[in-house]
């Protein structure tokens, strides 16, 4: 059985000229269907009469174009074009083999070869991945959504901040906002402690993957692979989920537009340039927005969780961290040498691991099996070194303390040096 392979207008030439043999119509009417002359349909006629379908068909079929180029000059183009200009349009590539080689190619020639090699995607490959949309959790405490928003809150009368936003993904309500200097790991203890007080425990939190909810680091030795906002969480018995994508997250982010559109212009009309006067409004904006944009939810069933008794939240929200005590009944912690006072507990500790508690509110602790234990300072070294790693718990206040001092440093140089007339401040790259 042999296959042959016809064109859609070789199978109604075919269909004519068998209607024709068959004397269902005339030559004339053929010719007509066919858009052939008399003395072509005869041709054809006579050519399927004795070779049926296949003398029909192309025989070029299969076979490389006349006007083709060499395979040679194909091979050494895709060649020169994937060792130079693998990264290059089929236009500019074509524009650079006329001009360093000597190749004179039509764009689309350039294109195709590119495309065959690999080299290149057409406009429906290149296109965007579309995403879906996601139906919305039914229920008011189910998933909430957290974001930061880097932004200009206050235009050109205080300073750039950041928004904490905490978005219900069930009815796009804003559940809580918090103007803070950086996106920090205390930072977001003190809101998600005033959003916990407030509405209660929900199921999970939905975040992006900034490092203060995630480990980043690929391979990281030692650790239990949380950060300590996630510590946190797991200890109060709520979930943290990180989204893989900007659109996965899409309310908060919406909300993030409106907020920076709406937000900062009814800022504008009350004057309002600081950061406590800005968290002061933000409970009389939240109220009319969520009265604006607000959806209600498929269940009326709230599912935030009240706070038990064993929910210690001054406990969850304390950066810790594990250290040894040494044989001198010293640890060390930020740059800060502790300690511990001689004791029938702290005698025992010695080359053995205890908690350092780190309260957001300045208070600090070292804990051994749930026992305080007492401590002096015994050496603090305050100083921020050049290029020195800072937790990002401790950025703001470090980047102010950094400030003050080149302030102080400012005004002693001056005090010895006077500045030359037209002199410019010193530049200070802040990493």
């Amino acid at each position: 059985m042999t296959v042959i392979l016809m064109s859609r207008s070789e199978i109604d030439r075919m269909n004519v000229l068998r209607d024709l043999a068959e004397e269902r119509i005339r030559v004339s009417e053929a010719a007509t269907l066919i858009g052939l002359g008399r003395r072509q349909v005869l041709r054809l006629a006579k050519a399927f009469r004795q070779r049926g379908p296949a003398a029909l068909a192309s025989r070029r079929r299969g076979k490389p174009s006349n006007r083709s180029y060499p395979g040679v000059l194909r091979t050494e183009v895709t060649g020169i074009i994937r060792e130079c200009y693998a990264d290059f349009g089929p236009t500019l590539a074509g524009e650079k083999l006329a001009e360093l080689h000597g190749i004179r190619l039509a764009r689309e020639t350039i294109r195709q070869w590119m495309m065959v090699a690999g080299l290149w995607k057409d406009r429906r490959q290149r296109m965007r991945p579309v995403h879906q949309p996601r139906h919305r959790r039914d229920c008011i405490g189910e998933l909430i959504q957290i974001d930061g928003s880097q932004h200009w809150w206050f235009e050109g009368r205080g300073p750039q901040c950041t928004l904490l936003v905490y978005i219900d993904d069930a009815t796009s309500r804003l559940m809580h906002l918090q103007f803070v200097e950086t996106e920090s790991t205390f930072d977001y203890f003190e809101a998600t402690r005033a959003y916990l007080d407030r509405y209660g425990k929900p199921i999970a939190f939905y975040s992006d993957k900034h490092a203060v909810f995630r480990v980043n680091k690929k391979d990281a030795a030692g650790g239990d692979g949380m950060t300590q906002f996630g510590r946190a969480l797991h200890a109060l018995n709520i979930d943290i989920i990180c989204a893989n994508s900007s659109q996965a997250k899409g309310r908060v982010e919406r909300a993030n537009g409106t907020l920076q559109d709406r937000l900062v212009k009814e800022m504008r009309l009350r004057s309002i340039d600081t950061v406590a006067a800005g968290n002061a409004f933000l409970p009389i904006f939240m109220a009319d927005y969520n009265t604006r944009f607000a959806k209600a939810p498929f269940d009326e069933r709230d599912l935030h969780r009240p706070l038990v008794g064993d929910d210690d939240l001054d406990d969850a929200f304390a950066w810790k961290e594990d250290r040894t005590v040494s044989k001198n009944l010293t640890l060390q912690y930020d740059k800060v040498l502790f300690i511990l006072e001689p004791n029938e507990i702290t005698r025992s500790l010695a080359c053995k691991r205890v908690m350092i508690l780190d309260y957001p509110d300045g208070r600090f602790a070292i804990r051994h099996n749930g026992v305080d234990l007492p401590y002096r300072t015994f050496d603090k070294r305050p100083q921020v070194n050049q290029a020195a790693i800072v937790e990002n718990k401790r950025l703001g206040p470090v980047l102010a303390y950094i400030a003050e001092k080149q302030k102080e440093l400012d005004m002693s140089r001056s005090a010895k040096a006077p500045r030359r007339r037209g002199q410019r401040n010193h530049m200070f790259k802040v990493g």
